[in-house]
């Protein structure tokens, strides 16, 4: 084992329903931080798990007719299921009704009862089943719990009080002399506001429900469910039955929770361990809320993401790469559809994909598959150098935001990355370097270059996008090292690497939203059929053409019709299943479009990246192989020759109009 360990862990989920989008968030962000430690050489232990007792989890299994075993058994499955369906890596999954579980919990009773901190009385007042916590009157919004804003229901019986009281002053110097023991600041400002204001002693027990662990030596009464649940994290270190694993992994490093139930997290939890006289967590981070319609994602309000919906439809990293950039860490965040899909189109198949296929294609072309050795001299150009320098800095910047749980701001930087390699592709031209033999070094440099750059973006994107990440290390025939961050630099591509198959990462979609929805979940695998005249796409002539017609002139008004413009062509990749077309994402100016065009047998499509091209911009859209094409791109089509397309000299703007 390292010398170095982290230990993180999720909430353990409430299963009074199937898990949802909020659930799944959570547990891959943890699990991003687990992978990025595990790649700093860091030994990891990655805890997630369920939260099975308690009055509402009684009541469901009673409104399903089912034991409240029964139910716990069928709920927390689902909630295991949900770890291999989102790739995550945790090495241990508890549930609050195992045997261990009621062993740690109920030894620490003991030694905060050992210790003074626990009394018998009698609690009356108002209490939330949904959150399963106590609300002081002055806190009820219109008789409402002001936090899930459902119905309270007033309780009287005995009950064990803890004297949270006492822990005031203790937890207010503890805030003081550890800054970042809750953050984002937000939420630490708001506990230390909390904790000014008085605290007064909590319920811990119940007596008017059973399903709970008993209370040691007091069967009659089982723990107040927060007591219970938050022990689970002390539970899996081995507390109270493996003293050696305990001292090797408590505390914890970091308690990652949703914002909704920090106070149960930095208030109660490390007054329950000051009362036992153990140490608390380092750090208490929490996230943000997923919104759906302007309000929080919830199983009581039914706005929820299925996650398995769209892992079906877009592929697991897809999910995972939106959610992670999509919310600035400690905010909340809207889940969308439209944002969705564009995030998938434009960072995903636009971005990374090309890059990664234009960067493995032309080493397969140029070089046989063979990495090749770059000259050092050429290396030492300015574009290598500015390009070197950028991924340098992303070394040291992607470890330091995945610390800090900022996966928007790591994800941003590594696409600003990505652009930059793209660019710097279309700089060098390596297509028009393959043409001169006299070039050969200018080649091989600029495609190391290219490739080991997606080397090192594929092993920063790891802990994001695992499966992605890997197939791209496979395609430049890197074997992924568990600690691979320890040691990660630029240049370190070994010349002589021989490249595996280059495979398309995401696909691109070019159903709208609303077609999208309609889809039904079974793809249909018929092919549709080829159109006879395509529009959109330049056809080469057939071989005996007809004689042009010398008075099938057109008045200068219907030449004015057609609207031609300048377009920059952005990716191009072949059309699945066809030999002459290809899809290409162009600019316009005003927006981006995507044209299919006849051109795959004159043009290999990494040869048009970056050419300036003339589209006629006002045809209507056209279905070609299953593809929408928005315009045709202009090109000459001499009788048995190959086409050319129309370019520039000095290419003008994308958008210009062509007269």
């Amino acid at each position: 084992m390292s010398a170095r360990r982290f230990y993180i862990t999720t909430p353990i989920y409430y299963i009074n329903a199937e898990p949802h989008l909020g659930h799944a968030y959570t547990t891959i962000v943890a699990d991003a931080a687990a992978r990025a430690h595990r790649l700093l050489g860091e030994s990891v232990f990655f805890l997630t798990g369920t939260d099975e007792h308690g009055q509402k989890v009684e009541r469901a299994a009673q409104k399903a007719g089912l034991s409240p075993r029964q139910f716990a058994d069928s709920i927390a499955q689902k909630f295991r299921d949900l770890v291999p369906l989102l790739n995550v890596s945790n090495d241990d999954f508890i549930r609050t009704t195992e045997p261990r579980h009621y062993a740690a919990s109920q030894e620490l009773w003991r030694r905060v009862k050992a210790n003074g901190f626990l009394y018998k009385d009698k609690y009356e007042g108002w209490y939330c089943t949904v959150d399963e916590v106590f609300v002081p009157e002055t806190q009820l919004q219109d008789g409402r719990c002001p936090i899930c804003g459902n119905a309270v229901e007033w309780i009287a019986e005995e009950s064990y009080f803890f004297k949270l009281s006492a822990f005031q002053g203790r937890l207010l110097e503890h805030y003081r002399a550890n800054p970042e023991f809750v953050v984002p600041a937000v939420r630490r400002n708001e506990m230390v506001a909390f904790l000014e204001g008085g605290l007064e002693d909590l319920s811990v027990s119940r007596t008017s429900f059973k399903w709970g662990i008993p209370v040691p030596d007091d069967p009659a009464h089982v723990m107040y469910v927060w007591f219970d649940a938050l022990t689970n994290y002390m539970t899996a270190a081995g507390f109270g039955q493996d003293q050696g694993r305990f001292e090797t992994w408590w505390p914890a490093d970091v308690h990652l929770i949703g914002k909704e139930i920090v106070r149960q997290h930095a208030i109660y939890w490390p007054a329950f361990l000051m009362a036992a006289g153990l140490p608390l967590p380092r750090q208490v981070v929490s996230h943000g809320w997923w919104l759906m319609d302007g309000a929080k994602m919830s199983k009581s309000k039914g706005n929820v993401v299925r996650p398995h919906e769209y892992i079906d439809r877009f592929g697991l990293d897809s999910l995972r790469y939106f959610v992670f950039r999509e919310m600035v860490f400690g905010q909340d965040a809207s889940f969308g559809d439209e944002g969705f899909l564009t995030r998938y189109n434009a960072d995903l198949a636009n971005d990374l994909g090309n890059l990664v296929s234009r960067a493995t294609t032309m080493v397969h072309r140029y070089c046989g598959g063979i990495v090749p050795q770059a000259d050092a001299a050429l290396a030492g150009r300015e574009p290598e150098q500015v390009l070197g320098l950028s991924v340098e800095s992303l070394i040291g910047s992607v470890p330091n935001a995945v610390r800090g749980f900022q996966s928007s701001a790591a994800l941003r930087d590594i696409w600003d990355v990505i652009g930059a390699t793209n660019r710097y592709i279309v700089t060098r031209e390596p297509w028009v370097l393959a043409k001169s033999a006299d070039r050969r070094a200018e080649l091989e440099t600029s495609l190391y270059v290219a490739a080991d750059t997606v080397r090192v973006i594929a092993e920063l994107l790891r802990p994001f996008v695992p499966g992605t990440a890997e197939r791209t290390l496979e395609m430049l025939g890197v074997d992924p090292k568990p600690d691979a961050w320890a040691s990660l630099s630029r240049g370190t591509l070994a010349p002589g690497t021989t490249f595996g198959e280059t495979i398309q990462l995401f696909p691109r979609i070019e159903q709208s939203v609303e077609e999208l929805r309609k889809m039904s979940d079974t793809t249909s695998n018929s092919q549709p059929p080829a159109p006879s005249a395509p529009s959109g796409s330049v056809v080469p002539p057939s071989p005996q053409p007809p004689a042009p017609n010398p008075d099938a002139r057109i008045a200068i008004d219907d030449f004015m019709k057609v609207e031609l413009r300048v377009a920059k062509v952005l990716s191009a990749e072949r059309v699945p299943k066809s030999t002459r077309l290809l899809k290409l994402l162009v600019d316009v100016g005003s927006e981006q479009r995507t044209i299919v065009a006849g051109i795959a047998e004159s043009y290999e499509p990494e040869t048009l990246v970056g050419r300036t091209v003339v589209v006629v911009f006002n045809l209507k859209p056209a279905k070609l192989m299953g593809v929408e094409s928005n315009g045709m791109v202009l090109a000459a089509s001499p009788e048995g020759g190959k086409a050319t397309i129309v370019s520039f000299d000095e290419p003008p703007a994308p958008g210009t109009r062509v007269r």
